[in-house]
């Protein structure tokens, strides 16, 4: 008879692992994630709760965390200053490490090429919020125009020119370039 594995609901990104780290080496947690708001997102406003799947994996003295995490944001257009909506997936894999000692409660030296955002702190508290931040923000970079063909706008009248094409022309010159107009190419 197979058992079948637990899977918690989580609704935050905090996660006490001491229990985890008391179990040998291959010990696992599965948590679903539904997170209604990260706060301090830069400029990013999500537009769904946070949600997907994670796993924590005693490897060792270390946890390693994958998932896979979906949602969507809610920002201004880069181009023509609409407001729209982008779909957003994570995937993560990053390995966390313990400062204190389970069984001793001596601190424990960090990894060299440790993460301040990877640790699991003194009251064996996993926080997986820095690091679902940092990869929303860098995903969020791909979804920096309400689509691919936005057209922007018009810098001269301002008109929107994905709803009405403008006739201004624009026929100004940066004077920092100008003088590559005086510049003859030879053939």
């Amino acid at each position: 008879m197979q058992t079948k594995k637990k899977v918690n609901i989580a609704h935050e990104l905090r996660f006490n692992v001491s229990q985890l780290l008391k179990e040998v080496t291959g010990g696992t947690r599965d948590y679903n994630i539904f997170v209604d708001s990260i706060k301090q997102l830069d400029d990013i406003q999500l537009d769904e709760p946070l949600s997907g799947r994670v796993h924590f994996l005693r490897t060792g003295p270390d946890v390693l965390v994958t998932g896979d995490l979906h949602t969507t944001i809610r920002r201004e257009c880069g181009r023509c200053l609409t407001v729209f909506t982008a779909p957003i997936s994570i995937e993560l894999e990053e390995l966390f490490y313990p400062t204190i000692d389970l069984l001793s409660g001596n601190a424990l030296p960090a990894p060299e090429d440790a993460d301040e955002a990877t640790r699991i702190d003194e009251l064996h508290t996993l926080d997986l919020y820095e690091v679902v931040r940092q990869a929303i923000v860098l995903e969020s970079e791909s979804s920096r125009y309400c689509r691919p063909d936005c057209k922007g706008l018009c810098p001269v009248c301002g008109q929107d020119r994905n709803i009405n094409p403008c006739t201004c022309q624009d026929d100004s010159v940066d004077v920092r370039w100008s003088g590559l107009l005086e510049v003859e190419i030879e053939e």
